[in-house]
């Protein structure tokens, strides 16, 4: 279904340029040179449909750089969270690996920690040893 909409969206903008072009062949003369309009030496003359859809194209690239200058404070924060995170889940394994070698007894077995029983309240465990 995506791809359907996808090829239908390009067809009818690939119609829509080319209707546009065959509408403003003529050719116009864009000017360089502000001092001397008349006899401009710096010029380009080309189909006004290409002329309008390469300033189209220009505009996009200029609008798409300063969209990025712009959220440079954004990037570099989510880099400086990322290389926290990274950080703080190193630290976390070495203190869970700390925890269980800590754990360990003087024969090697895991020791259970001693927990008074108003720790799971007055109603304890169940039958399974679940807390309740």
């Amino acid at each position: 279904m995506r791809k359907f909409f996808s090829i239908l969206f390009a067809t009818l903008l690939f119609l829509i340029f080319a209707t546009f072009a065959v509408a403003n062949r003529h050719f116009v003369t864009v000017s360089f040179d502000p001092f001397n309009s008349a006899n401009p030496s710096i010029y380009v003359t080309m189909p006004l449909f290409a002329l309008i859809i390469v300033v189209a194209i220009l505009g996009v690239l200029v609008g798409g750089m300063a969209t990025w200058f712009g959220q440079r404070r954004w990037r570099r924060a989510a880099r400086h969270h990322e290389a926290d995170a990274r950080t703080a889940k190193a630290q976390l394994a070495e203190l869970r690996s700390q925890t269980q070698q800590g754990r360990q007894g003087p024969r090697g077995e895991a020791q259970r920690l001693a927990l008074p029983a108003s720790f799971y309240g007055s109603a304890g465990r169940d039958k399974q040893g679940a807390t309740l």
